[in-house]
């Protein structure tokens, strides 16, 4: 998802900005009552519903897409704001709502201090109501967003499939999904139609086909549960999450409902899939091609991949909406630095729910080691994946040329999916490590900043840190490149009989020893190369780029991820073209990480006194 603007969230972004209000300085004052403005665009979502903070929160949504939390001072100050009442009649309607006097120097020192600097109002003297508030440059989040399905296109879907959410529909899907499953994987074998498919070219185009199809329904589930929930579903569009293509639906408008709501549209991409595989059964059912069965083995990696919670995938916003949390990414630095000893529980800690603690605090303490662990292990095996992906990708590249120039024309579309699929990661990790290294440079000079002996020493030791691994790479002690291997479906190349031919050849010549072909050990896979090291450019490699959220949707990143930004803006994101759901010639299919853009951005705080 794909799936936070939830860009299911998934999203278009959200401004993360947590500040808290200070004592209202009742000494400041004007002689004159401006007339305050609000921001071009800015849209009221109301209360938070099952927040995990112990005091209530609301939400506002600015004309970029991004959601700001309010307190309820700052949220009653911003709704009276009309663009004709000035700030003595603002502050009257606000003390009405609020039970407690705020004069008009309270309001004033509200907007100017508060408001303004979150894009909210538009400043005293501007001419125009365009306003640009505070963004988050995360490094998880979808980039690039390009809309394929209007608001008024989605409304009209989400309104034809809203009925596969009422409860006796919902039953009746995950019995018979149940049923398929265990014919399929106890009964029949889900490998045989993998393999199958993996022998005919034509057959894993149309695979690739449906896995694309599957990621378009799975943003269709979000929007029909964002409407069956009571809210208004925005955009489905696709975009980068780090490098691989996502898919994304908005749902921003679903922090206006309760949390049940909300967790219905989290879960409304994977439940689609399920649907989806129902439809996969039945074209077998129909027709008895492989194509189907092995497109429901596939579609089972994607439901899998968007239920982890590590990245902005589907797996994200549930746990952030179980946890009443809209950015759990937001609250690793506090929880991290309150666990230190001696260090006092930070006041973004202090403020949530014990339930909510709790769960967000297992949460980092069980993702953080994941990640470091995973990046420490590709810095180790840097060169073995570089050298077995670089020489999969020139196998790959040679064998779709000969494909093409022999006419194979389905061959060689394998093979253009199959070297897509080994420059994604590879580019991904690349891209990765660019703005890892560049965040954790601006990072250490803000903290050392005026401390040179801190600073000198931190350079110090990431210097030695990189020689010993570029010197532990250099003398052989990381593990070597794979070594090459047959290529798995040997029938797939130019010249290659096909399993038919050979099928239908007299039994002595099947049965006489020869001197295996050359050609056929050695020669590059149309669209694919080596077995294992298609699988290991797509194992680590695909890791190594998601490690940092997606159909990304979303901005859900499933793109899509579509929790966006720093905001609870939701987009829910679904990668369109990862390894883990797109088949490849050369290996059978690996996980890699997908922003379900659900990427999305977490809500801006700010506390009222």
């Amino acid at each position: 998802m794909t799936e936070s603007q939830k860009v299911h969230p998934g999203p278009v972004g959200a401004a993360a900005c947590e500040t808290g209000d200070t004592d209202l300085p009742y000494e400041y004052t004007e002689t004159l009552f401006p007339v305050p403005r609000l921001g071009a665009g800015l849209q009221f979502l109301g209360e938070y519903q099952g927040s995990g903070s112990t005091e209530r929160k609301y939400l506002v949504r600015r004309g970029d897409g991004q959601v700001v939390q309010l307190s309820r001072l700052l949220y009653l100050v911003a709704e009276a704001i009309d663009g004709t009442r000035n700030t003595e009649t603002v502050s009257h309607r606000v003390s009405g709502r609020y039970g407690r006097e705020v004069s008009a120097d309270n309001v004033e020192y509200l907007i100017e201090q508060k408001l303004e600097p979150l894009g909210i109002t538009v400043p005293f003297g501007q001419e125009g109501d365009q306003v640009a508030g505070p963004t988050t440059d995360l490094l998880l989040v979808l980039k690039g967003h390009r809309v394929i399905f209007r608001e008024r296109q989605v409304a009209r879907i989400a309104k034809a499939l809203a009925w596969l959410h009422r409860p006796p529909v919902v039953v009746l899907v995950l019995s018979a999904a149940l049923g398929v499953d265990v014919w399929l994987f106890a009964v029949h074998g889900a490998i045989g139609p993998v393999l199958q498919v993996l022998e005919q070219p034509v057959l894993m185009l149309a695979v690739f086909v449906l896995i694309v199809a599957s990621l378009v329904f799975h943003e269709f589930g979000h929007a029909s549960a964002c409407r069956y929930g009571g809210a208004r579903p925005g955009s489905i569009g696709c975009g980068l999450f780090l490098i691989w293509p996502s898919m994304y639906t908005e749902v921003t408008d679903v922090y206006r409902i309760g949390r049940a709501g909300r967790i219905r549209t989290d879960l409304g991409g994977i439940y689609f899939n399920i649907v989806f595989v129902l439809g996969l059964a039945l074209g077998y059912l129909l027709t008895g091609q492989p194509l189907f069965l092995a497109a429901i083995y596939l579609v089972h990696f994607e439901i899998l991949e968007q239920l982890l919670p590590v990245v902005r995938l589907d797996g994200y916003y549930i746990l952030g909406d179980l946890a009443g949390i809209p950015d759990l990414f937001g609250k690793i630095k506090p929880i991290l630095q309150s666990m230190l000893p001696g260090r006092p529980v930070s006041p973004e800690v202090a403020g949530l729910k014990r339930p909510a603690r709790v769960m967000v605090t297992a949460w980092v303490v069980t993702m953080v080691p994941l990640i470091v662990a995973e990046l420490g292990y590709v810095l180790w095996n840097l060169p073995r994946l570089l050298g077995t992906s670089l020489r999969s990708l020139a196998e790959q590249v040679a064998g779709t040329w000969s494909a093409f120039a022999d006419g194979q024309i389905s061959a060689g579309l394998v093979g253009v999916v199959g070297s897509f699929m080994l420059i994604c990661p590879l580019a991904g990790a690349t891209y990765l490590a660019v703005r890892l290294v560049g965040r954790l440079v601006k990072v250490t000079a803000r903290a050392t900043e005026g401390n040179t002996r801190l600073r000198v020493a931190i350079c110090g030791g990431a210097l030695v840190g990189a020689s010993a691994l570029c010197a532990a790479w250099l003398a052989g002690v990381t593990p070597e490149p794979l070594p090459r291997q047959p290529p798995i479906a040997p029938i797939l190349q130019p010249g290659v009989p096909t399993a038919r031919t050979t099928a239908a050849a007299p039994a002595e010549v099947r049965s006489t020893p020869a001197t295996p072909d050359p050609t056929v050990l050695t020669s590059p896979l149309p669209g694919a190369g080596a077995p294992s090291a298609s699988a290991e450019a797509s194992g680590p490699a695909a890791g190594a780029s998601v490690s940092p959220s997606a159909s990304p949707v979303g901005v859900v990143p499933t793109a899509v991820p579509t929790s966006p930004t720093p905001s609870p803006s939701r987009t829910s994101a679904s990668p369109s073209a990862s390894p883990s759901t797109s088949p490849t010639p050369s290996a059978t299919p690996s996980g890699s990480p997908s922003p379900s853009v659900t990427p999305s951005q977490s809500p801006s705080e700010t506390e009222a006194p």
